[in-house]
């Protein structure tokens, strides 16, 4: 094999609050020879997205923390170059955890083969991939039925805007709150929201209060603080809260000053119940039956912000927190 030259991207140091370029870099290195059960594989697609923040922290979470100079993790899509296992053939295309990178070498147990026929390729990192999945864990987790009235923050992002539409082909009645009116329509005319408002424009439990009178039965949390106060306040008796993000206070630098009225949970007896999508792993194939016939049936909307270039990645990352992606962000490997 010619030795293959790859650029990856590095944490070279760690972030305190908001991450800067200058904590990452971009190094080109020289992948070693293929030996015996291995794979080749290049990368077409990688995904960022928020919970990478969490792992740039020195210290113990449900994942370790990335280490220093070392290539960063992460989803992505790429295409068998060279295999020496029976496994799998040049022209594959596989999933992996090998995201941040360009090329990689690596075990066939580390590598998930998946259907080239479905396009784009990049769904895979999205609707029908670890994203997509979160969402549909999340409203399993909580046996969303018909019927109920479910409140998604972060509802236009990569998890929300899946699991708006999961639940609504449930049978559910959904309501959405996002940053911009693009994302907005986006929602509402894309997706099938319900009601959806923005955030910035007004107090969130006045409006959510106004979206659903009647209370909710049901919050998906991606953003926590005072998102999960409101969603505290308007749940009914009984209702459910899936923990599934906490993106208000991934950058923090000082403990959160909400939710203040956590005793409703006690007042209401409320179930909230944390999610962590590698839980769910054996039932991945389960999902992606599941999810991938509503998705080629076209019951399923799948939305992508792209950007191109593996020296883009730090950017399209940090866009994260500053609401730049509608949808899964995506990078695209040239």
């Amino acid at each position: 094999m010619t030795a293959i030259k790859s650029q990856e991207i590095q944490l070279i140091s760690r972030p305190k609050g908001i991450p800067t370029e200058d904590n990452f870099a971009l190094v080109q290195t020289e992948l070693e020879s293929l030996q015996n059960q291995q794979v080749l594989v290049r990368n077409l697609y990688m995904s960022v997205d928020p919970y990478m923040r969490g792992r740039m922290t020195d210290r113990k979470s449900y994942v370790p923390p990335f280490e220093l100079d070392k290539p960063l993790e992460g989803g992505a899509v790429g295409e068998v170059i060279e295999s020496r296992s029976p496994n799998f053939q040049p022209g594959d295309i596989v999933t992996s955890n090998f995201g941040w990178r360009e090329y990689f070498i690596a075990a066939p147990q580390d590598l998930h083969q998946v259907e080239r026929k479905i396009q784009p390729l990049s769904i895979y990192l999205g609707a029908l991939g670890m994203t997509g999945m979160t969402a549909w864990a999340g409203l399993n987790l909580v046996e969303v039925k018909a019927g109920d009235i479910v409140f998604i923050s972060g509802a236009a992002g990569a998890v929300g805007s899946v699991a708006g539409q999961l639940a609504k082909i449930r049978g559910c009645r959904v309501i959405g709150t996002a940053g911009s009116s693009e994302k907005i329509k986006f929602l509402q005319e894309e997706c099938g929201f319900d009601k959806a408002f923005n955030y910035k424009s007004d107090s969130v439990l006045e409006q959510l209060e106004l979206a659903a009178p009647d209370g909710i039965d049901v919050y998906f949390d991606n953003v926590g603080g005072e998102m999960l106060e409101a969603a505290l306040s308007v749940l009914r008796v009984h209702g459910r809260i899936i923990a599934c993000g906490s993106i208000s206070g991934y950058n923090a630098t000082k403990p959160p000053s909400a939710p203040h009225n956590l005793f409703n949970m006690t007042t209401k007896r409320l179930t909230m119940k944390g999610l962590i999508v590698s839980d769910w792993l054996d039932r991945q194939d389960e999902f992606e039956r599941e999810v991938g016939g509503y998705f080629q049936a076209g019951q399923l909307k799948s939305k992508e912000t792209l950007v191109t270039g593996i020296d883009r990645a730090v950017s399209a990352f940090l866009g994260l927190f500053e609401g730049k992606n509608i949808g899964k962000m995506v990078v695209k490997l040239e």
